[in-house]
């Protein structure tokens, strides 16, 4: 059974990781070309190396500290997935909230647990006054899909700090 809570910027660690699996084989992704979107094959396996667990953790925590949301899965008492939205709102009239981070562990994928995850930030974030979630969305086929599963669709209006450190991100948005 898995087990949903927000998480405190205190319980925020490398060690709550340890039994988390970032792993994705990627193999085909979404790319813009001549301006339209279409599927290219692009191979790589992505995972998290320290470095990246200890800039996760950072922003994790900066969030949690900053009041915005941090919640997470947990099955036998392991972190198995999370979700963070900013408190920051930003895309004038578009009203974004940044969801910053959603993932779930590699052995845990599709179980429900990213769309509780999901539908968690959403309430969130209306209740914390936003119109929308901004989405920098992992292009992986499979990535995709899920979000276009949750309803999310192409931005109106591109955060281009996301664009600038996520070129291959694809900027959606999902009205709440």
């Amino acid at each position: 059974m898995v087990q949903y809570r927000e998480l405190r910027r205190e319980e925020i660690s490398r060690e709550l990781f340890g039994g988390f699996i970032r792993r994705q084989d990627v193999t085909k992704c979404w790319r813009r070309a001549e301006g339209r979107w279409v599927i290219r094959d692009a191979p790589f396996v992505d995972d998290w190396t320290e470095e990246e667990y200890g800039i996760l953790v950072g922003c994790l925590r900066n969030t949690a500290a900053t009041g915005g949301f941090v919640y997470a899965a947990f099955s036998d008492g392991i972190l198995k997935g999370f979700v963070s939205v900013e408190t920051a709102l930003f895309g004038g009239e578009q009203g974004y909230l940044d969801l910053s981070c959603i993932h779930v562990s590699e052995d845990m994928r599709g179980k429900g647990i990213g769309r509780e995850l999901f539908l968690a930030a959403k309430n969130w974030a209306k209740a914390h006054g936003g119109r929308k979630l901004y989405i920098s969305a992992h292009s992986a086929v499979e990535s995709q899909a899920f979000y276009r599963a949750m309803g999310c669709v192409e931005a109106q209006v591109y955060h281009q700090g996301h664009v600038e450190a996520e070129p291959y991100d694809c900027q959606l948005e999902c009205g709440l």
